[in-house]
């Protein structure tokens, strides 16, 4: 994969949504990428529950299908375990695909966050941002994407609400039929 450049795009995807696939379509299309890969996160660098990771995975795989051969999910967060750095994943990935170029992939709701991350001088310096702006979000540029919260889509899903409007059909059928938020299972 020598002198690809992939786009890096890590989160809690719990459960993944339209804005992501959004985002990721929208990289895709506009930035000088060959690939996009969905990084879910092993672990909430701040302790936030989450669905267990082999359910978060196979969910970004279902997002990630729509979009084409060119997306596509990576487990490098489920092989370093523990609490998720993206410095530590970066460094891992540049390790294991020598020659290839990363980028990262942020929303600009983050961008303010990124100079107090864990090595966020280092991790500057290893990859550029790729800045996504987002609705209601100061300074989000020409483009912004909906403000789609995955916090409310698990509160709709547990009080037995529609999500069709937020969550991509695959996804959406993972989740009933796994039992997943609260959720019951289709018989």
């Amino acid at each position: 994969m020598k002198g690809v450049r992939i786009a890096l795009y890590g989160g809690s995807f719990n459960p993944p949504h339209v804005a992501h696939q959004l985002v990721a379509l929208y990289v895709l299309e506009t930035e000088p990428v060959a690939e996009l890969w969905f990084m879910p996160a092993f672990q909430h660098a701040f302790d936030k529950p989450l669905e267990p990771f082999a359910e978060r995975f196979r969910m970004c795989e279902l997002a990630a299908a729509a979009l084409g051969a060119r997306a596509r999910v990576c487990d490098i967060e489920s092989r370093l375990g523990g609490p998720s750095r993206t410095l530590r994943t970066v460094e891992k990935l540049k390790e294991e695909h020598p020659g290839t170029e990363f980028s990262l992939v942020i929303g600009a709701d983050l961008l303010s966050e990124v100079d107090n991350w864990y090595g966020a001088d280092t991790l500057r310096r290893l990859v550029p941002l790729i800045v996504v702006g987002r609705a209601g979000v100061r300074g989000s540029g020409p483009v912004a994407m909906p403000s789609i919260s995955s916090t409310e889509i698990r509160a709709a899903l547990g009080s037995g609400q529609d999500a069709r409007a937020w969550v991509p059909k695959s996804v959406l059928d993972y989740i009933t039929s796994r039992g997943l938020y609260g959720t019951h299972p289709a018989t």
